[in-house]
């Protein structure tokens, strides 16, 4: 099967799994630390209250009001200081039949992260130990990207996955706190997918209008790199262990455009685009 027929194969795969439903989508890995989030909701935080609080190097990813940390029976450290998150939506009003007036409402909160404070309960904490195995690499899923010329830096070793633009720079939590090794690598292709997008690669991101997280443009990008990472598994062969959490991360960024599976038409273009790119422009190999 050539990999033009395989694109056709995995994307109707994919639908057929939308369709039936599948099930939610599951973090393929454990850190110490993980996602930034508030110990009480329990909620990870995103857009930019996410680049704020990932940056802080703190060892605990749990935030707290100053409320919070007294409803829990606990007091902030003297002299810890705390850090600004933001809130804002948009607010619906109708003033007269047929007109909605919308105002933004942004909204400044103070949080202390969990090693900032003392005297709350560690029944109350989750617990954050790290996944640990033995990552052995695979062959197939190494050559793609050790063979592509502009391959971007690739860091290893962070809480989360994620692509940064500015420094095109891909970082990626630890190979041993991935459940299982083809997940560390579809994970890996997710980001390298976005890092396609890039101005000096096929300048994709040039064209997002809206880049917050939700937007349809934001939900679109997400599409293109889980259909490209769900292309480079089937490539690479690993896909029957991938396949599930691929199909159930698509289903969650579809819900942003109703559930209508012809959002994908475009990103499955875009990502074979971006596969395309990844295996056509590979490293010179010296004849020796």
């Amino acid at each position: 099967m050539n990999k033009f027929d395989l694109y056709e194969v995995v994307t109707q795969k994919i639908i057929e799994r939308l369709e039936e439903g599948v099930v939610p989508w599951q973090k393929p890995w454990r850190t110490a630390g993980g996602m930034p989030r508030n110990l009480v909701s329990k909620r990870p935080y995103n857009g930019i209250n996410f680049w704020l609080l990932i940056s802080m190097k703190f060892t605990s990813p749990f935030y707290l009001t100053f409320e919070q940390v007294k409803a829990m029976n606990g007091n902030v450290k003297a002299g810890e200081k705390s850090t600004m998150v933001v809130f804002w939506k948009i607010l619906e009003s109708e003033e007269k039949p047929g007109v909605v007036k919308k105002t933004p409402y942004l909204r400044y909160y103070r949080v202390f992260n969990l090693s900032q404070t003392e005297g709350i309960d560690p029944e109350k904490v989750p617990v954050t130990e790290a996944f640990d195995h033995d990552f052995n690499s695979i062959g197939a899923a190494d050559k793609i990207i050790d063979q592509w010329n502009d391959c971007p830096k690739i860091e290893w070793g962070t809480d989360s996955a994620y692509y940064s633009p500015m420094q095109d720079l891909v970082c990626m939590p630890d190979q041993r706190t991935f459940f299982k090794d083809e997940q560390c690598y579809s994970t890996l292709f997710h980001e390298l997918i976005h890092s396609t997008g890039h101005r000096k690669r096929l300048s994709r991101h040039e064209h997002i209008k809206d880049h917050q997280f939700g937007s349809k443009d934001y939900s679109q990008e997400e599409l293109v790199a889980e259909m490209g990472a769900a292309y480079l598994c089937g490539i690479t062969n690993i896909e029957q262990e991938t396949f599930e959490n691929n199909a159930a991360y698509i289903k969650s960024w579809v819900r942003t455009f109703k559930n209508d599976p012809k959002v994908l038409v475009l990103a499955a273009a875009q990502a074979q685009k971006a596969v395309d790119y990844m295996l056509t422009n590979v490293k010179a190999v010296d004849p020796e």
